[in-house]
């Protein structure tokens, strides 16, 4: 990004190959992660020298990542000691079960008002027991005084600073506040929360604030450019979508598409606690003496990940953009309705038996009703998370921010300003999570090229879509979606027979 106007030079995307090694669980290859950003970097330098912009002119990096996905590696060979277990995945269920029983009224929301977050199988801390119960390599390595634990942010940063040979192991707020060990309050480690999880402290990396110097880029590339260039910026991708939008002051708000969707309403500097099923999340601090800022958040499983889904397991399109062609050929889902619960619902409800449903099939239905369906539900699963929030903060959005690989979709940008009756704004360059950590790291006292103050920042293009349908109709169509989505609930249950596939 250019530092002056906000403007995109170049970017470079790589697909990361999802494993599900058994029904439910999710992983990633934390070497693979790391290659392509290797790859990532390598060829926005090459795409920069063919604009002839001198790569001596990057001035900072900033990291931004899916949060909660939890990483264990070895720091004497720097290699990881097991796949990232990313966000979704569902093993933990019987980890989750298991701490439950040891809760005072087997009460989820015990630790709200400490982590602001339930205990869910969603939060990095119970990913982590998982491993310490179940990898030996990883238990050896603890106990050797080996083992260290990141979400991706600072398996990348120690990686890129130099791994094994002296890199720095740290993460920042944002992220720190979705492990479930942190107290967003103290901005500390929680020594009461460690002990509840049994998770030896000495592993966790140092919490920083999302704008400073953590460390120095060590080379990896062929050409030898960014050595020496400041990692400054690290942001968990929804708090990086927030500041990339600009969302600076209270009740501002922003809905990112991404695998799940995630609407984050800035509370300015004090933490607002949901009676609504939402989370109480750090937003940002942007710089070590600047003041921390809070966020309400409303977490959606699964977003892209149906379109995903529809290409890779059902095949009914060969590419995502097909979906939209197919819901635009339907124009409707014929009252079909489509719950996409296959990690258990998230926000409002925290309900991890609901699996997912289509309903009100007939045989008149086809795959383009449900492409419409897929889409028309990941809408109605944001004007859930936007009712909370309304109730929560009193004051109704008058309209929503968008961001994210998902909106290029105009048929889903339309859909959803239809069932939210309000204007949806998507800024022309919908990679704004990218340029929230730019901006963090271009901030970043020692680096100082990026100017956060208002005043000084670029006003973004923005593509507006407006309500096109009657108010009593969306009402309809959102009252008979509640419908489905109670029907999805206590699907699975603990008790269910061992199949050999389960846990």
């Amino acid at each position: 990004f250019n530092a002056k106007t906000a403007e995109l030079l170049s970017h470079h995307q790589v697909e990361i190959q999802q494993k599900f090694p058994k029904e439910g669980w999710v992983e990633q290859d934390p070497k693979e992660i790391l290659k392509s950003v290797h790859e990532c970097v390598e060829r926005t330098c090459e795409k920069l020298q063919q604009l002839n912009i001198d790569i001596t002119n990057i001035k900072a990096i900033g990291v931004s990542n899916q949060r909660e996905t939890t990483v264990v590696w070895d720091k004497t060979t720097g290699e990881p000691l097991y796949n990232a277990i990313v966000w979704l995945d569902l093993r933990t269920q019987s980890t989750v079960e298991r701490l439950l029983k040891r809760i005072p009224g087997k009460n989820k929301a015990f630790f709200k008002f400490r982590t602001g977050l339930p205990l869910s199988t969603y939060f990095s801390a119970v990913k982590l027991r998982w491993l310490l119960d179940n990898v030996e390599e990883i238990r050896q390595a603890v106990d050797d005084g080996r083992a260290m634990f990141g979400t991706i942010d600072s398996w990348l940063i120690w990686s890129l600073t130099g791994g094994k040979n002296g890199g720095v192991h740290c993460t920042d707020v944002t992220n720190a506040s979705r492990t479930m060990l942190f107290n967003i309050h103290s901005l500390e480690w929680d020594p009461e929360l460690c002990q509840f999880f049994d998770i030896p402290m000495e592993i966790l990396p140092k919490v920083r604030s999302s704008s400073e110097i953590y460390g120095l880029m060590v080379c990896f590339l062929k050409s030898g450019a960014l050595t020496g260039v400041p990692i400054s910026g690290c942001l968990g991708d929804q708090s990086a979508a927030l500041v990339g939008q600009m969302c600076f002051q209270d009740g501002q708000a922003k809905n990112t598409y991404g695998t799940g969707c995630f609407l984050l309403c800035n509370t300015g500097q004090k933490s607002v606690f949901s009676e609504h099923g939402l989370l109480t999340t750090i937003a940002y601090k942007l710089g070590r003496d600047k003041p921390v800022c809070y966020a309400l958040e409303g977490s959606v499983a699964i977003a892209g990940a149906v379109v995903r889904w529809l290409r890779d397991n059902l095949g009914i399109v060969k590419t995502s953009q097909e979906v939209e062609k197919l819901a635009a050929e339907a124009g409707t889902s014929y009252g079909c309705y489509f719950v996409p619960a296959f990690s258990g619902l998230y926000a409002p409800y925290w309900e991890p038996s609901a699996r997912g449903i289509i309903c009100g099939l007939t045989q008149f239905t086809n795959k383009n009703h449900i492409a419409f369906a897929a889409l028309e539900a990941v809408c109605f699963q944001t004007r859930e998370i936007l009712d909370a929030i309304n109730k929560d903060c009193g004051i109704p959005l008058n309209q929503l921010q968008v961001d994210g690989g998902m909106t290029n979709n105009k048929v889903l940008m339309q859909l959803q300003s239809d069932i939210l009756c309000i204007p949806v704004v998507k800024p022309s360059m919908p990679e704004t999570t990218a340029l929230g950590a730019a901006m963090a790291a271009g901030a970043a006292e020692g680096v100082g090229i990026w100017s956060l103050n208002p005043g000084d920042l670029t006003a973004v293009t923005c593509e507006r879509f407006e309500p096109q349908i009657n108010p009593e109709e969306s009402e309809f169509r959102y009252a008979r979606w509640k419908k489905a989505v109670m029907k999805s609930m206590g699907w699975e249950t603990s008790e269910a027979p061992s199949n050999g596939k389960s846990e």
